[in-house]
């Protein structure tokens, strides 16, 4: 099965970006968010902190940590079904809950 093939996402944000006709291909969707990564990048040159690091408010870890968590309950949900002899449908249903609940994941930034 092939999956649809996506277009990029923002470097800052993760918005889905629209494709471009000629030319260099975009890396964020806005001046906005092309500032935003101009700022993260120059707040932490000339320190320990590696340019590619990822800091976010502590509320956002929690909430992260929150979403893990619920994801690993629905993979162990999905096991468990498997295990007990769950007929195909409800182990669909629970597959079709681990995807929803990653893509959320995902599109956090």
């Amino acid at each position: 099965m092939t999956r649809p093939r996506r277009n990029p996402a923002c470097g800052w944000c993760g918005a889905e970006l629209a494709p471009v006709g000629r030319g260099r291909p975009r890396k964020y969707c806005s001046p906005s968010c092309r500032q935003r990564a101009y700022e993260q990048r120059h707040n932490v040159s000339g320190s320990a902190i590696p340019a590619q690091a990822v800091i976010i408010h502590p509320d956002k870890a929690d909430a992260l940590r929150d979403q893990l968590f619920e994801l690993r309950c629905s993979a162990e949900d999905i096991a468990t079904a498997v295990s007990e002899g769950a007929d195909g449908d409800e182990v669909r249903g629970l597959a079709e809950e681990l995807v929803a609940l990653a893509r959320k994941i995902e599109k956090m930034r």
